[in-house]
């Protein structure tokens, strides 16, 4: 068995019209959802597939240096291949493995997750993650709608100023009950211009949201200024979580050794891959640490991730984050069709549990009709408007790419 091709090809999902967001200090503006969708092929016709990240020079990449590199390899003997490149080009290499990898499981006729450790278990825990820029009643009553779907956890994005915040915590935990899981997902707050949040006010927030008792806080500091994380951390007010815009290994290393935060966070599709998503939980499990995964595209992200987390208790990898698009009529935030439409079949979940599939390989079909419906459409996908400083800048590229560096001053 031998790979003949080799592609990321990327796809858009525009929205039926632009959808303007306002938040502290400025306006956001989603056009369209980008996904990639990388496949690979070898000369017995069996095709591997996985999701990649959702931007053109990822693309190119795979087009001008990963391809080359794998035409001609075994799948089966993916373990052996040595690739070497710059982090960025690794890290798009990792995406394009776990392809390789669900075309190895297919021709040894076993689930992906048995070539990548082998499951311990059938199922994984979903959280619902939505709630983007709303006022506080809003994001309660999507709180309710998410919990009524059987998901035992909801995700939103604060983003109304200190009281505001507060306020919406308060609100979501009523609408709710006192069971149910609130994570405070706080990105916005250092993206702010000069309303960011200063590390003082965000940690009297986090005090006045402690009484609600969310499951936690995430990323309410600047992802780089670990030193504001240790300090946050130590103060105990509440449970943080942090890692999805760790710029490499050692970053990780650091946020788990310096006690920085009680739940990392990682989206193997687009930060390492599988082989350094597993040396992550094995420092999660060191430390006495909870995982949560990131996974904010597509259902064929959501399903690859969980091949993996399945292979460690939930003890240690306990959270899988399913984006709820506002798809058929459902709740949730804007619509994203290809999200759901890139499977054949829907995700089993049932009580909040996503069971992972035993069929060969992500024991999924494609539908690969997405490719001809969704054509890409260069360009951002979003656009901040910032109020003071004013300033607009565009999204392009991958969401788990620090900020910063995936924005483009227009």
């Amino acid at each position: 068995m031998k790979i003949t091709e080799v592609q990321g090809i990327l796809l858009s999902c525009p929205l039926p019209q632009p959808l303007r967001l306002p938040f502290y200090n400025g306006e956001r503006t989603i056009l369209k959802r980008d996904a990639m969708l990388i496949r690979v092929r070898a000369d017995n016709g069996l095709v591997g597939y996985a999701p990649g990240p959702a931007h053109e020079r990822a693309a190119n990449e795979i087009r001008d240096t990963i391809k080359p590199f794998l035409l001609g390899k075994d799948p089966a003997k993916w373990e052996m291949f040595s690739f070497a490149g710059g982090l960025e080009l690794v890290k798009t290499y990792r995406a394009v493995e776990i392809a390789v990898i669900d075309l190895a499981a297919k021709a040894a006729g076993c689930p992906l997750s048995e070539l990548i450790g082998g499951r311990k278990r059938d199922k994984i825990k979903l959280y619902g993650s939505a709630g983007m820029y709303m006022s506080p009643q809003k994001y309660a009553e999507e709180a309710a709608a998410i919990a009524e779907m059987g998901f035992p956890a909801y995700k939103m994005r604060p983003a109304l100023g200190p009281a505001g915040d507060v306020e919406t915590v308060q609100l979501m935990r009523e609408a709710t009950g006192p069971d149910f899981g609130l994570m405070i997902d706080a990105h916005t707050w250092w993206r702010m211009g000069d309303k960011t949040y200063s590390v003082e006010t965000a940690t009297e927030v986090a005090r006045g949201m402690a009484q609600y008792k969310p499951t936690w806080l995430e990323e309410p500091l600047p992802p780089d200024d670990h030193a504001a994380y240790r300090k946050l951390h130590a103060a105990k007010i509440l449970p943080i979580a942090t890692g999805e815009h760790e710029h490499d290994e050692a970053g990780f290393a650091d946020l788990m050794e310096t006690n920085c935060t009680d739940y990392v966070q990682m989206d193997v599709c687009c930060q390492g891959g599988f082989a350094m998503g597993k040396r992550v939980f094995e420092g999660v499990a060191k430390h006495n640490l909870r995982f949560a995964f990131h996974s904010w595209g597509t259902t064929l992200e959501v399903l690859a991730a969980a091949h993996l987390g399945i292979c460690w208790p939930e003890s240690v990898v306990e959270w899988l984050e399913y984006p709820c698009h506002a798809n058929n009529g459902r709740k949730g935030m804007y619509p994203f069709q290809l999200a759901d439409e890139i499977l054949r079949e829907p995700l089993q979940i049932k009580d909040g549990y996503l069971t992972v599939p035993k069929g060969p390989g992500l024991g999924v079909e494609i539908d690969e009709r997405v490719i001809e419906k969704y054509p890409f459409i260069p360009g951002p996908w979003s656009f901040f408007k910032i109020n003071s400083p004013p300033e607009t800048v565009a999204v392009t590229g991958d969401h788990s790419v620090k900020w910063v560096e995936t924005l483009e001053k227009q």
